[in-house]
């Protein structure tokens, strides 16, 4: 008798699952907020979440005028070290300086990597 195999998880659906098996064990709170981030194909996001308040304190994206001007495309390492720089400025001058890193279910390696050395060398704790 043949077995059927189980239904194939799209990669995103994958990372999808092992984000909320993360988010598990994983909250922001007012002294230690989240650092989340959201990669694409093009472009790459990262906020700074109080879960407890359930609000943004900063935001950086590839997408921002200030990021465009230093960068060419959004979907490439240099582009993520500037993201990294740019939201540890944000943080802080929100007056945050501890974080928790929450990758979001993408592996620590290349842009995410990149970006969380850069948020690192600018000044953010995790």
């Amino acid at each position: 008798m043949a077995v059927v195999p189980a239904r194939k998880l799209s990669r995103d659906a994958h990372r999808r699952r092992i984000h909320r098996r993360m988010r598990q064990s994983m909250a922001g709170s007012e002294q230690r907020p989240r650092l989340c981030v959201f990669r694409s194909i093009k472009h790459i996001r990262v906020q700074v979440i109080d879960d407890l308040k359930g609000h943004t304190i900063a935001a950086a994206s590839s997408l921002d005028a200030d990021v465009k001007k230093q960068i060419k495309g959004g979907g490439n390492i240099a582009s993520a070290k500037v993201v990294g720089k740019m939201i540890a400025e944000r943080a802080k001058a929100a007056g945050v300086e501890y974080v928790v890193f929450d990758r979001g279910g993408y592996q620590y390696h290349g842009r995410v990597q990149a970006l969380a050395e850069a948020a690192r060398e600018a000044g953010l704790k995790f």
